[in-house]
């Protein structure tokens, strides 16, 4: 861990004394005060002030950071997490695992014991971009199942592969049937029974009640590997790079967003010494995506929703007096 110190410097210019304009001239009887030119006036522009909605920048700060599967709703885990990390010294490695899942837990989402099979894994590295290129490689199922709507797609993982990151993510999520908990898209090699008939490699959906805005099948996020540069983050303390990868890992990110308009922990690459560990406007999100309903058949209600569940927790910590957003 490495701690960082701001040296704030601040250079203050006093205002320079105007010249003084008094003439005395000898055996006179009065002074005569200088004429003094004003300076050729400016016209300004018109200075418009708009003001943004909360609901409105919620609705902004959604569309930056949100990146869902392709044709699918937003991802959240819904069962067990299980956080492993390797390549880092034990206090680091045991750090980041309980840190993560301490905030996994805030979220309703049940945290594994000690020993249980990882399905979020963080490794460490002294290169990104090789190691992220050599699993693939090696284990191309484990980034691309081949399900309908399981992963970001092959662009994403060009991406995750060669783009130059400190931290880089990659998520699998499955369109899974409320009901049963069963997965509700075929799966390569998959099948039942006899696998002599088409019908054994479709999952079968059993609908209680048919309806036009609801649906019974969600996305949940079953698995996401986290590589950390380590000469990348050097400069972030323990903190902050355990509520970044927890911030990535528990919702669907882009990692290109823009998020310099918000206090985010997003932001700490970019301005390490302002952000020392998730915002309350980090928490909001995370609140209100685990908050909301998933049920909508619509993908823009399902946004909606999500929008909506996280004014409300903007409405809870302002009503303890906690700060929602710079």
């Amino acid at each position: 861990m490495l701690t960082l110190t701001l040296a704030a410097l601040l250079a203050i210019s006093d205002p320079q004394p105007l010249p003084s304009a008094v003439a005395q001239t000898p055996q006179s009887v009065s002074v005569a005060s200088p004429q003094v030119q004003d300076p050729e006036a400016v016209q300004l522009e018109d200075i418009t002030v708009t003001g943004r909605s909360l609901s409105d920048i919620i609705r902004r700060f959604t569309a930056e950071v949100a990146e869902p599967n392709r044709n699918r709703g937003l991802a959240r885990w819904n069962s067990r997490i299980c956080v492993g990390a390797v390549n880092l010294k034990a206090e680091t490695a045991q750090y980041l695992v309980d840190r993560v899942s301490m905030v996994a837990d805030d979220l309703g989402i049940e945290a594994g014991e000690p020993g249980c099979t990882p399905n979020l894994v963080i490794i460490a590295t002294e290169d990104g971009g090789t190691l992220a290129r050599e699993l693939v490689s090696e284990r191309p199922r484990a980034f691309r199942m081949g399900g309908s709507g399981m992963d970001r797609g092959g662009v994403a993982l060009d991406d995750f592969r060669n783009a130059d990151r400190p931290v880089r993510w990659w998520q699998m999520s499955m369109p899974t049937d409320s009901e049963s908990g069963g997965p509700a898209v075929r799966l390569p090699g998959e099948c039942v029974d006899a696998c002599s008939s088409p019908n054994d490699y479709a999952p079968l959906l059993y609908v209680n009640s048919a309806s036009r805005l609801r649906t019974q099948i969600v996305d949940n996020i079953v698995r996401t590997i986290v590589i950390v540069d380590i000469e990348e983050v050097a400069g972030l303390s323990t903190q902050q790079l355990a509520d970044y990868i927890a911030f990535v890992s528990l919702a669907q990110i882009d990692p290109d967003a823009d998020t310099q308009a918000y206090s985010s922990i997003l932001n700490v690459f970019s301005n390490r010494d302002e952000v020392s560990q998730l915002t309350s406007w980090d928490l909001a999100y995370l609140r209100g995506l685990y908050g909301a309903e998933q049920n909508k058949l619509n993908g823009r209600a399902n946004v909606a929703e999500i929008q909506s569940s996280i004014q409300r927790e903007h409405g809870r910590l302002r009503a303890e007096d906690l700060p929602a957003t710079d």
